[in-house]
């Protein structure tokens, strides 16, 4: 039996609200392919938010989860965007990025109270959002004369292949998505 991978992602962006000690806490996350994506992501919602006391933000991005940021945004160091990055990694995520926008409620919530805050709304928002397994697609193009035609095409039936399409001229030419 084949274990699955080891990294997930989400299919579409999800904003939850937590209120903590009278602080709103808005967890957007959203699933970006690259580390550009990931910072207009941030950009977007940091921009779409200005009034806010804080954006905070996390992001992990690559095949393996191999790059990874976060930052407090004016939270005492090490207070939220590293929770919030702890929190991406705890659920094994890659190729996501969330902010948290806080708008402060008057009540000081010290060093460990933003710590939970802020990864609890992140794991909040993970738990609404539909996780679905990460698995990298790549797009080849294979030609074969006819006779291997259908050798190729047994052979795709093995694995996790789909087939985008076909075209036949002197070769045959086919355009496959593999995971």
């Amino acid at each position: 039996m084949q274990e699955g991978p080891g990294y997930y992602s989400i299919p579409r962006p999800l904003t939850i609200r937590l209120k903590i000690k009278r602080s709103e806490f808005i967890c957007t996350l959203a699933p970006v392919k690259n580390l550009e994506q990931a910072k207009q992501f941030i950009s977007r919602i940091s921009k779409e938010n200005r009034s806010a006391t804080h954006n905070c933000w996390a992001y992990i991005v690559g095949d393996q989860g191999q790059l990874f940021h976060s930052s407090d945004a004016g939270e005492p160091a090490g207070t939220a965007g590293k929770p919030m990055l702890n929190a991406l990694h705890r659920h094994k995520l890659t190729n996501v990025a969330a902010v948290v926008t806080r708008h402060y409620g008057g009540v000081k919530l010290g060093v460990k109270g933003l710590i939970n805050a802020y990864s609890a709304a992140v794991d909040e928002a993970v738990s609404k959002a539909r996780v679905v397994p990460y698995q990298r697609i790549v797009c080849v193009c294979v030609q074969v004369t006819y006779d291997y035609n259908d050798i190729l095409l047994n052979l795709l039936k093995q694995h996790t292949a789909v087939i985008r399409d076909t075209s036949y001229t002197q070769m045959v030419s086919h355009t496959i998505d593999i995971k």
